[in-house]
Protein backbone atom coordinates (compact mmCIF):
# COMPACT_ATOMS: atom_id res chain seq x y z
CA UNK A 1 0.00 0.00 0.00
CA UNK A 2 1.32 3.50 -1.14
CA UNK A 3 0.91 6.94 0.88
CA UNK A 4 0.33 8.52 -2.59
CA UNK A 5 -2.74 10.86 -2.14
CA UNK A 6 -5.33 11.54 -5.09
CA UNK A 7 -6.74 14.91 -5.77
CA UNK A 8 -9.82 16.03 -6.64
CA UNK A 9 -8.55 16.12 -10.72
CA UNK A 10 -7.46 13.13 -10.65
CA UNK A 11 -3.44 13.78 -10.01
CA UNK A 12 -1.89 12.55 -7.65
CA UNK A 13 0.28 14.50 -4.93
CA UNK A 14 3.61 12.46 -5.33
CA UNK A 15 3.23 13.63 -9.86
CA UNK A 16 2.32 17.12 -8.58
CA UNK A 17 5.83 16.88 -6.43
CA UNK A 18 8.55 16.86 -9.32
CA UNK A 19 6.02 19.41 -11.03
CA UNK A 20 6.54 21.78 -7.89
CA UNK A 21 10.19 21.44 -7.67
CA UNK A 22 11.04 21.87 -11.07
CA UNK A 23 9.22 25.06 -10.19
CA UNK A 24 10.92 26.29 -7.53
CA UNK A 25 14.34 25.65 -9.43
CA UNK A 26 13.28 27.70 -12.10
CA UNK A 27 12.62 30.65 -9.73
CA UNK A 28 15.84 30.28 -8.21
CA UNK A 29 17.84 30.29 -11.69
CA UNK A 30 15.82 33.69 -12.58
CA UNK A 31 17.03 34.79 -9.26
CA UNK A 32 20.32 33.95 -9.71
CA UNK A 33 20.15 35.27 -13.05
CA UNK A 34 18.94 38.41 -11.73
CA UNK A 35 22.02 38.53 -8.82
CA UNK A 36 24.78 37.82 -11.56
CA UNK A 37 23.31 40.59 -13.67
CA UNK A 38 23.37 43.50 -11.20
CA UNK A 39 26.73 42.25 -9.91
CA UNK A 40 27.84 42.75 -13.91
CA UNK A 41 26.14 46.49 -13.64
CA UNK A 42 27.64 46.81 -10.66
CA UNK A 43 31.25 46.44 -11.51
CA UNK A 44 31.01 48.30 -14.75
CA UNK A 45 29.86 51.42 -12.93
CA UNK A 46 32.81 51.15 -10.46
CA UNK A 47 35.45 50.46 -13.09
CA UNK A 48 33.84 53.62 -15.41
CA UNK A 49 34.22 55.95 -11.97
CA UNK A 50 37.79 55.41 -11.93
CA UNK A 51 39.53 58.16 -14.60
CA UNK A 52 40.89 57.15 -17.60
CA UNK A 53 44.60 58.40 -17.31
CA UNK A 54 45.74 58.02 -21.44
CA UNK A 55 48.63 59.14 -23.27
CA UNK A 56 50.53 62.23 -22.12
CA UNK A 57 48.65 62.35 -18.75
CA UNK A 58 51.33 63.25 -16.33
CA UNK A 59 49.78 60.89 -13.75
CA UNK A 60 49.32 58.10 -16.16
CA UNK A 61 51.92 54.97 -14.91
CA UNK A 62 51.29 53.20 -18.79
CA UNK A 63 53.38 52.73 -21.96
CA UNK A 64 52.43 56.29 -22.81
CA UNK A 65 51.67 58.07 -19.94
CA UNK A 66 53.99 61.08 -18.94
CA UNK A 67 54.12 60.36 -14.97
CA UNK A 68 57.98 59.88 -15.41
CA UNK A 69 59.05 63.03 -16.96
CA UNK A 70 56.72 64.67 -14.26
CA UNK A 71 58.83 63.25 -11.66
CA UNK A 72 61.84 64.11 -13.47
CA UNK A 73 60.86 67.97 -13.48
CA UNK A 74 60.06 67.30 -9.82
CA UNK A 75 63.50 66.18 -9.05
CA UNK A 76 64.81 69.12 -10.19
CA UNK A 77 63.06 70.77 -8.41
CA UNK A 78 60.54 72.10 -10.46
CA UNK A 79 56.92 72.89 -9.12
CA UNK A 80 54.76 70.99 -11.47
CA UNK A 81 51.29 71.47 -10.63
CA UNK A 82 48.74 69.29 -12.98
CA UNK A 83 45.20 70.80 -13.96
CA UNK A 84 42.35 69.14 -15.57
CA UNK A 85 40.20 72.18 -15.87
CA UNK A 86 41.10 75.60 -18.09
CA UNK A 87 39.66 78.04 -15.26
CA UNK A 88 42.09 76.72 -12.87
CA UNK A 89 44.96 76.53 -15.25
CA UNK A 90 44.74 80.38 -16.34
CA UNK A 91 44.69 81.16 -12.62
CA UNK A 92 47.50 79.19 -11.66
CA UNK A 93 49.83 80.72 -14.13
CA UNK A 94 52.46 83.05 -13.25
CA UNK A 95 55.84 84.80 -14.56
CA UNK A 96 57.83 81.99 -14.52
CA UNK A 97 55.00 79.71 -15.65
CA UNK A 98 55.33 76.99 -18.54
CA UNK A 99 52.61 75.87 -19.43
CA UNK A 100 52.26 72.04 -20.73
CA UNK A 101 49.26 70.20 -22.74
CA UNK A 102 49.08 67.83 -25.61
CA UNK A 103 46.57 69.13 -27.88
CA UNK A 104 43.10 70.68 -26.85
CA UNK A 105 41.16 68.59 -29.11
CA UNK A 106 37.91 69.58 -26.74
CA UNK A 107 38.17 73.40 -26.82
CA UNK A 108 36.97 75.57 -29.25
CA UNK A 109 39.45 77.97 -30.74
CA UNK A 110 38.40 80.40 -28.39
CA UNK A 111 38.81 78.74 -25.13
CA UNK A 112 42.56 77.63 -26.73
CA UNK A 113 43.71 81.51 -27.19
CA UNK A 114 42.02 82.49 -23.70
CA UNK A 115 43.92 79.47 -22.26
CA UNK A 116 47.74 80.03 -23.49
CA UNK A 117 47.15 84.38 -23.70
CA UNK A 118 48.74 85.19 -20.13
CA UNK A 119 51.78 82.32 -20.62
CA UNK A 120 54.77 83.66 -21.53
CA UNK A 121 55.70 80.01 -22.57
CA UNK A 122 53.97 77.00 -23.87
CA UNK A 123 54.56 73.64 -25.02
CA UNK A 124 52.31 71.57 -27.27
CA UNK A 125 53.80 68.10 -26.54
CA UNK A 126 51.06 67.29 -29.53
CA UNK A 127 48.69 68.22 -32.05
CA UNK A 128 46.67 68.66 -34.60
CA UNK A 129 46.30 70.44 -38.16
CA UNK A 130 43.58 72.97 -36.16
CA UNK A 131 46.16 73.78 -33.42
CA UNK A 132 49.23 74.81 -36.40
CA UNK A 133 46.53 76.62 -38.29
CA UNK A 134 45.04 78.54 -34.98
CA UNK A 135 48.30 79.38 -33.80
CA UNK A 136 50.20 80.06 -37.34
CA UNK A 137 52.96 77.54 -36.62
CA UNK A 138 53.13 75.73 -40.08
CA UNK A 139 51.86 72.46 -41.57
CA UNK A 140 51.73 69.04 -40.97
CA UNK A 141 53.14 66.55 -43.55
CA UNK A 142 53.31 62.67 -44.21
CA UNK A 143 56.79 62.15 -43.90
CA UNK A 144 58.31 60.09 -41.60
CA UNK A 145 62.08 59.31 -40.55
CA UNK A 146 63.41 56.55 -38.86
CA UNK A 147 67.11 57.90 -38.86
CA UNK A 148 68.10 59.89 -35.82
CA UNK A 149 68.22 63.59 -35.66
CA UNK A 150 70.12 66.32 -34.11
CA UNK A 151 68.44 69.74 -33.18
CA UNK A 152 70.63 71.80 -35.90
CA UNK A 153 69.21 75.02 -34.52
CA UNK A 154 70.46 77.95 -32.29
CA UNK A 155 68.22 77.53 -29.44
CA UNK A 156 71.25 77.24 -26.57
CA UNK A 157 68.65 74.67 -24.53
CA UNK A 158 68.90 72.55 -26.87
CA UNK A 159 72.76 72.22 -27.54
CA UNK A 160 73.19 69.55 -25.85
CA UNK A 161 70.64 66.94 -26.14
CA UNK A 162 72.26 64.74 -28.45
CA UNK A 163 70.19 62.16 -31.09
CA UNK A 164 66.42 62.04 -31.05
CA UNK A 165 64.29 59.74 -33.14
CA UNK A 166 61.57 61.84 -33.84
CA UNK A 167 57.57 60.90 -34.80
CA UNK A 168 55.50 63.42 -36.70
CA UNK A 169 57.64 66.20 -38.46
CA UNK A 170 55.87 69.39 -39.84
CA UNK A 171 56.61 71.82 -42.37
CA UNK A 172 57.32 75.18 -39.98
CA UNK A 173 55.43 78.33 -41.44
CA UNK A 174 57.24 81.88 -42.08
CA UNK A 175 59.47 83.15 -38.84
CA UNK A 176 58.84 80.02 -37.16
CA UNK A 177 61.96 77.58 -35.93
CA UNK A 178 62.48 74.28 -37.04
CA UNK A 179 64.42 71.86 -35.12
CA UNK A 180 65.72 68.39 -35.31
CA UNK A 181 64.95 68.05 -38.98
CA UNK A 182 65.25 65.68 -41.72
CA UNK A 183 66.88 65.65 -44.76
CA UNK A 184 64.23 67.57 -46.60
CA UNK A 185 63.91 70.33 -43.90
CA UNK A 186 60.98 69.10 -41.85
CA UNK A 187 61.07 69.29 -38.63
CA UNK A 188 60.25 67.66 -35.68
CA UNK A 189 59.83 70.60 -32.94
CA UNK A 190 58.49 73.90 -34.02
CA UNK A 191 59.38 77.27 -32.36
CA UNK A 192 57.77 80.34 -32.55
CA UNK A 193 59.28 83.39 -30.07
CA UNK A 194 56.76 86.10 -31.45
CA UNK A 195 54.29 88.34 -30.14
CA UNK A 196 56.57 88.36 -26.87
CA UNK A 197 55.88 84.87 -26.05
CA UNK A 198 57.20 81.73 -27.06
CA UNK A 199 55.16 78.77 -28.22
CA UNK A 200 56.70 75.30 -28.73
CA UNK A 201 55.11 72.54 -30.50
CA UNK A 202 56.75 68.82 -30.91
CA UNK A 203 54.72 65.76 -31.18
CA UNK A 204 55.92 63.63 -28.07
CA UNK A 205 53.84 60.17 -27.61
CA UNK A 206 57.11 58.66 -28.50
CA UNK A 207 59.38 60.67 -27.09
CA UNK A 208 58.29 61.24 -23.78
CA UNK A 209 56.08 58.30 -22.68
CA UNK A 210 57.14 56.80 -19.79
CA UNK A 211 57.81 53.39 -22.28
CA UNK A 212 60.44 55.52 -24.58
CA UNK A 213 61.74 58.30 -22.31
CA UNK A 214 65.28 56.77 -21.52
CA UNK A 215 65.92 56.35 -25.38
CA UNK A 216 68.06 58.34 -27.24
CA UNK A 217 68.53 61.91 -25.77
CA UNK A 218 64.57 61.98 -24.83
CA UNK A 219 64.51 62.51 -21.05
CA UNK A 220 67.07 65.37 -21.83
CA UNK A 221 64.92 67.05 -24.55
CA UNK A 222 61.94 66.74 -21.98
CA UNK A 223 63.82 68.52 -19.18
CA UNK A 224 64.95 71.20 -22.05
CA UNK A 225 61.87 72.32 -23.02
CA UNK A 226 59.85 71.97 -19.77
CA UNK A 227 62.51 72.86 -16.71
CA UNK A 228 63.23 75.96 -18.25
CA UNK A 229 60.96 77.73 -15.67
CA UNK A 230 60.81 77.21 -12.05
CA UNK A 231 56.90 76.31 -12.42
CA UNK A 232 55.68 74.16 -14.68
CA UNK A 233 50.93 74.18 -15.05
CA UNK A 234 50.67 70.59 -16.71
CA UNK A 235 46.70 70.97 -18.42
CA UNK A 236 44.80 68.10 -19.33
CA UNK A 237 42.35 68.23 -22.08
CA UNK A 238 39.12 66.12 -21.49
CA UNK A 239 35.41 66.20 -22.56
CA UNK A 240 34.53 66.95 -18.99
CA UNK A 241 36.35 70.84 -19.46
CA UNK A 242 35.25 71.28 -23.05
CA UNK A 243 33.22 74.21 -23.89
CA UNK A 244 32.01 72.82 -26.90
CA UNK A 245 28.33 72.25 -27.56
CA UNK A 246 27.25 68.60 -28.59
CA UNK A 247 25.83 68.21 -31.81
CA UNK A 248 23.36 65.42 -32.33
CA UNK A 249 21.68 63.82 -35.71
CA UNK A 250 17.93 64.63 -36.04
CA UNK A 251 16.48 61.45 -34.75
CA UNK A 252 13.37 60.40 -36.59
CA UNK A 253 11.13 61.79 -34.13
CA UNK A 254 12.27 64.87 -35.38
CA UNK A 255 11.50 64.40 -38.97
CA UNK A 256 8.20 63.05 -38.99
CA UNK A 257 5.09 64.95 -38.56
CA UNK A 258 3.33 65.99 -34.91
CA UNK A 259 0.86 63.73 -35.71
CA UNK A 260 2.92 60.33 -36.45
CA UNK A 261 3.67 59.48 -32.99
CA UNK A 262 -0.29 59.99 -31.48
CA UNK A 263 -1.49 57.59 -34.92
CA UNK A 264 0.92 55.10 -34.08
CA UNK A 265 0.13 54.99 -30.45
CA UNK A 266 -3.88 54.94 -31.14
CA UNK A 267 -3.08 51.58 -34.16
CA UNK A 268 -1.08 49.78 -31.27
CA UNK A 269 -3.74 50.26 -28.47
CA UNK A 270 -6.27 49.11 -31.25
CA UNK A 271 -4.31 46.40 -31.95
CA UNK A 272 -3.95 45.06 -28.75
CA UNK A 273 -8.08 45.76 -28.17
CA UNK A 274 -9.03 43.68 -31.07
CA UNK A 275 -6.40 40.82 -29.87
CA UNK A 276 -8.34 41.04 -26.63
CA UNK A 277 -11.82 41.03 -28.62
CA UNK A 278 -11.30 38.50 -31.17
CA UNK A 279 -8.13 36.58 -29.41
CA UNK A 280 -8.36 33.06 -28.86
CA UNK A 281 -9.27 32.38 -25.33
CA UNK A 282 -7.30 29.18 -23.88
CA UNK A 283 -9.17 27.27 -21.31
CA UNK A 284 -8.51 24.29 -19.47
CA UNK A 285 -7.10 21.45 -20.76
CA UNK A 286 -9.25 18.88 -22.41
CA UNK A 287 -7.94 14.85 -22.04
CA UNK A 288 -8.51 12.94 -25.01
CA UNK A 289 -8.15 9.00 -25.30
CA UNK A 290 -5.20 8.49 -27.20
CA UNK A 291 -4.76 6.84 -29.71
CA UNK A 292 -6.92 8.43 -32.28
CA UNK A 293 -8.29 5.90 -34.66
CA UNK A 294 -8.97 7.32 -38.24
CA UNK A 295 -10.41 5.15 -40.82
CA UNK A 296 -8.84 3.85 -43.80
CA UNK A 297 -11.74 5.38 -46.46
CA UNK A 298 -10.96 8.62 -44.75
CA UNK A 299 -7.00 8.24 -45.63
CA UNK A 300 -8.03 6.70 -49.29
CA UNK A 301 -10.04 9.66 -49.90
CA UNK A 302 -8.25 12.13 -49.00
CA UNK A 303 -4.84 10.79 -50.49
CA UNK A 304 -6.98 10.32 -53.78
CA UNK A 305 -7.77 14.18 -53.49
CA UNK A 306 -4.72 15.29 -53.40
CA UNK A 307 -3.46 13.18 -56.07
CA UNK A 308 -6.40 14.27 -58.36
CA UNK A 309 -5.27 17.99 -57.82
CA UNK A 310 -1.90 17.38 -58.18
CA UNK A 311 -2.77 15.54 -61.60
CA UNK A 312 -0.03 12.98 -60.85
CA UNK A 313 -1.30 10.25 -63.05
CA UNK A 314 2.43 8.22 -62.60
CA UNK A 315 1.89 8.14 -58.37
CA UNK A 316 -1.88 6.97 -58.80
CA UNK A 317 -1.01 4.51 -60.87
CA UNK A 318 2.00 3.18 -58.38
CA UNK A 319 -0.01 3.02 -55.50
CA UNK A 320 -3.18 1.25 -57.28
CA UNK A 321 -0.30 -1.05 -58.06
CA UNK A 322 0.38 -1.45 -54.88
CA UNK A 323 -2.20 -2.14 -53.33
CA UNK A 324 -3.22 -5.08 -55.94
CA UNK A 325 0.19 -5.99 -55.57
CA UNK A 326 -0.40 -6.61 -51.90
CA UNK A 327 -4.13 -8.21 -51.86
CA UNK A 328 -2.90 -10.69 -54.74
CA UNK A 329 -0.38 -11.80 -52.15
CA UNK A 330 -2.74 -12.68 -49.70
CA UNK A 331 -4.97 -14.18 -51.70
CA UNK A 332 -1.87 -16.64 -53.58
CA UNK A 333 -0.56 -17.39 -50.13
CA UNK A 334 2.82 -15.14 -50.89
CA UNK A 335 4.62 -13.77 -48.21
CA UNK A 336 3.56 -10.26 -47.59
CA UNK A 337 6.82 -8.51 -48.76
CA UNK A 338 7.07 -10.34 -51.96
CA UNK A 339 7.84 -8.23 -54.79
CA UNK A 340 5.91 -7.50 -57.87
CA UNK A 341 7.77 -9.92 -60.12
CA UNK A 342 6.93 -12.74 -57.97
CA UNK A 343 3.40 -11.81 -57.40
CA UNK A 344 3.05 -11.87 -61.26
CA UNK A 345 4.32 -15.32 -61.90
CA UNK A 346 2.17 -16.57 -59.64
CA UNK A 347 -0.96 -15.03 -60.51
CA UNK A 348 0.16 -16.07 -64.38
CA UNK A 349 0.37 -19.60 -63.20
CA UNK A 350 -3.24 -19.61 -61.10
CA UNK A 351 -4.67 -18.00 -64.28
CA UNK A 352 -2.47 -20.36 -67.00
CA UNK A 353 -1.59 -17.19 -68.76
CA UNK A 354 1.27 -15.84 -70.73
CA UNK A 355 3.78 -14.36 -67.34
CA UNK A 356 4.57 -11.89 -69.83
CA UNK A 357 1.14 -9.98 -69.70
CA UNK A 358 0.84 -10.29 -65.92
CA UNK A 359 4.51 -8.64 -65.56
CA UNK A 360 3.68 -5.76 -68.20
CA UNK A 361 0.45 -4.57 -65.70
CA UNK A 362 2.36 -4.96 -62.61
CA UNK A 363 5.70 -3.94 -63.48
CA UNK A 364 5.46 -2.31 -66.37
CA UNK A 365 5.70 1.61 -67.49
CA UNK A 366 3.29 3.60 -65.24
CA UNK A 367 0.48 5.48 -66.75
CA UNK A 368 0.82 8.81 -68.15
CA UNK A 369 -2.15 10.45 -68.52
CA UNK A 370 -5.53 9.82 -66.56
CA UNK A 371 -6.90 7.98 -69.57
CA UNK A 372 -4.19 5.41 -69.28
CA UNK A 373 -4.43 5.30 -65.37
CA UNK A 374 -8.18 4.45 -66.12
CA UNK A 375 -7.01 1.56 -68.32
CA UNK A 376 -4.74 0.16 -65.96
CA UNK A 377 -7.28 1.05 -63.02
CA UNK A 378 -9.45 -1.46 -65.30
CA UNK A 379 -7.11 -3.96 -65.74
CA UNK A 380 -5.88 -4.58 -62.14
CA UNK A 381 -9.53 -5.01 -61.06
CA UNK A 382 -10.15 -7.82 -63.76
CA UNK A 383 -6.63 -9.59 -62.61
CA UNK A 384 -7.86 -9.03 -58.97
CA UNK A 385 -11.64 -10.58 -59.84
CA UNK A 386 -9.66 -13.28 -61.95
CA UNK A 387 -7.41 -14.46 -59.45
CA UNK A 388 -10.36 -14.51 -56.65
CA UNK A 389 -12.93 -16.57 -59.07
CA UNK A 390 -9.50 -18.85 -59.68
CA UNK A 391 -8.77 -19.74 -55.83
CA UNK A 392 -12.41 -20.23 -55.13
CA UNK A 393 -12.93 -22.51 -57.82
CA UNK A 394 -9.78 -24.52 -56.56
CA UNK A 395 -11.13 -24.48 -52.91
CA UNK A 396 -14.55 -25.66 -54.52
CA UNK A 397 -13.13 -28.26 -56.04
CA UNK A 398 -11.18 -29.67 -53.47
Amino acid sequence: MTDTATRPDGSSTAAAAPRRARRWIGWILVVLLVIGAASVVLLVSQSASVPFRGGGDPDGTGEHGTLALAEILRDQGIEVDVVRSRTQAVSEIRDDTTLVMTDPYSLSDEAVAALIEPANRTVFLSASSRILDLLDLGEGTTASTSAAVTASCDLPELAEIGTIHPGRLFVPADGVTGCFPDADGNAALLVDDSGGARTVLIDGSRLFGNGYLAEDGNAALGLALLGQTGHVVWYVPSLLDSDLEAQTDPSLGDLTPDWVTPAIVMLILAGAAAAVWRGRRFGPLVAETLPVTVRASETMHGRARLTARAADAEHAGAALRDGTVRRLARRLGLHERAGAAEVADAAADRLRVPRTAVQALLTGPLPASDDALIDDARRLADLEASVDAAVHAERGAS
